[in-house]
């Protein structure tokens, strides 16, 4: 497998950055939100963009492709 560039990871890197503070924000939304459909489906969302930057970096972590 081929190393990635200082570009590529750069560009990376402000991907899994910016799906932080959307799930930070969508948190943030909710702890504001008086409807509590609302505001546990925020939740909802906000966690599915934590977990899939965990799994992003994981995976980067473990493939070997960095370093």
């Amino acid at each position: 497998m081929s190393r990635l560039t200082t570009k590529e990871l750069s560009f990376i890197e402000d991907e899994i950055r910016a799906e932080e503070i959307t799930a930070k924000t969508m948190n943030w939304c909710a702890s504001q939100c008086e409807d509590q459909d609302l505001r546990k489906l925020l939740e909802q969302l906000a966690e599915k963009h934590q977990l899939k930057t965990a799994d992003l970096a994981q995976y980067f972590n473990r493939s070997g492709i960095i370093q």
